[in-house]
């Protein structure tokens, strides 16, 4: 698939897009499989040319990215929410992993770290990539 973009006139009404006085809208083409990627770099260009972007869906909502959600969020609290979504409690996840209880409400709260091998090692019991723990 070729690219295309359009410049379409400003008087034109869209029924997704409310266009204000002044703004024209621009459209682009493109193969769905490089969508992010074009769009993270007419981004790139626009953040150097000092315009602010905002990311909205096609009813011009404001979208959201999960980093900006989730930004505190640490290992321990990922491990304590798989646990819970689990339905297991520490004592059990303590016993299938051959540690303490104490160890793993350690790690929960953030009291000690989750080692690599300790990431992989839960990662194995609950099912999930061991990079959530790191």
């Amino acid at each position: 698939m070729q690219t295309e973009m359009c410049i379409h006139p400003s008087n034109i009404k869209h029924a997704e897009v409310n266009l204000a006085e002044g703004e024209s809208l621009i459209s682009l083409k493109v193969p769905a499989n490089k969508a992010v990627k074009i769009a993270d770099a007419i981004k790139g260009v626009l953040d150097l040319a000092g315009h602010k972007v905002r990311k909205v869906d096609m009813t011009g909502d404001d979208l959201v990215d999960s980093d900006e959600i989730f930004a505190n969020v640490t290992p321990g609290m990922i491990l304590r929410g798989l646990r819970v979504k689990e339905d297991i409690t520490q004592a059990e996840l303590a016993e299938r992993l051959s540690i303490t209880q104490n160890m793993v409400s350690d790690m929960e709260s953030g009291r000690r770290n989750i080692s690599l091998k300790m990431a992989r090692r839960i990662s194995e019991e609950l099912k999930v990539p061991y990079k959530m723990f790191v």
